[in-house]
């Protein structure tokens, strides 16, 4: 059963999306991590924080650099600022979580034994770890809103199909009872739905390609080589409005596809790749009850707030 939020008493609800922490032992980036996180928790107080993947980092390391000794105690430090500020929050896993060291059954385990965390391990008959919905409510405890996670995986799981791995079938045969769930055929209309995962799907790409977005793409959509229509799902289900992804790390752009709004966090960890000039940063979301749509803005790690990103035409550019 879904875990409930609720609105605020104005009608907002603030979210906060972190991603691509790649946490590992406490080196001086993942301090770095830790004030950035600090700063924009105190200064957005979001009613939740979302952590889009990659909290933790338990790959290939290069020559003369440090595995992550001990993944379980890195993830209880990466979520360490929002647990102390007791914010509740969610996360889905990314393709470096639960590399080596560690599985996603043990790391949701570690994730679960928080106390303000709303994640869930979901059903053990589908595909993934962390398949799970969290209803919001209004101010007077009605069914406002609900949001999404999904578990989009690490590799592909076939042999002859190199690259990243997709939402299965099952996943999105669960999302869409899910889906029906939440809204039944006596509702006036569909509850606004959020949608969350780590992988960007195909349609990123596309939405970049056909419409006028929003933001900076410095780096491919390093989607999953196949389609497997998650994306034509979420139109045919009709209540998510937006969804957001992490994964590459110097991208942080959004734009609407058929309705839906697809959107970039922007990478928070200093324990990776990024871009000269291209801060750190989380991206905020904030709804409104009786609203199917969403504010959303970043916040950087010197501080600043970004309510107004580049704007992009089709066609401007190679990537």
């Amino acid at each position: 059963m879904s875990r409930q939020l609720s609105f605020r008493q104005d009608g907002t609800f603030t979210i906060v999306q972190f991603t691509d922490l790649h946490w590992k032992n406490g080196e001086p980036e993942d301090h770095r991590t830790r004030a950035l996180m600090e700063m924009t928790l105190d200064a957005e107080k979001p009613d939740m924080v979302v952590f889009t993947g990659d909290v933790i980092y338990t790959g290939h390391v290069s020559a003369g650099y440090s595995d992550c000794e001990n993944p379980s105690q890195a993830f209880r430090e990466a979520v360490a600022a929002v647990e102390q500020r007791s914010i509740p929050w969610a996360v889905v896993f990314g393709n470096h979580d639960t590399e080596n060291h560690i599985t996603r059954e043990e790391l949701m385990k570690v994730a679960v034994s928080h106390p303000h965390t709303v994640a869930e391990a979901g059903p053990a008959d589908i595909t993934g770890v962390g398949n799970y919905t969290v209803q919001l409510v209004d101010a007077e405890g009605k069914p406002a809103a609900n949001l999404y996670f999904l578990d989009s995986g690490n590799l592909s799981p076939l042999e002859h199909v190199p690259y990243y791995n997709w939402v299965r079938r099952d996943q999105i045969d669960w999302l869409v009872n899910e889906s029906a769930r939440l809204n039944p055929a006596d509702q006036a209309s569909k509850l606004p739905a959020l949608a969350f995962f780590h992988i960007p799907v195909p349609e990123y790409q596309e939405v970049w390609d056909q419409q006028t977005c929003y933001g900076n793409k410095y780096e491919p959509v390093c989607c999953a080589p196949v389609n497997s229509g998650l994306f034509t799902a979420l139109l045919e289900m009709g209540d998510v409005v937006g969804t957001f992804c992490g994964h590459d790390h110097v991208n942080d752009y959004y734009g609407d596809l058929h309705g839906i709004r697809l959107c970039y966090g922007r990478a928070t960890g200093y324990n990776t790749y990024g871009r000269e000039g291209f801060k750190r940063g989380a991206r905020v979301i904030r709804l409104t009850a009786g609203e199917a749509d969403f504010a959303t803005w970043l916040r950087l790690d010197d501080g600043s707030v970004v309510t107004q990103q580049p704007v992009h035409h089709p066609g401007n550019d190679e990537n």
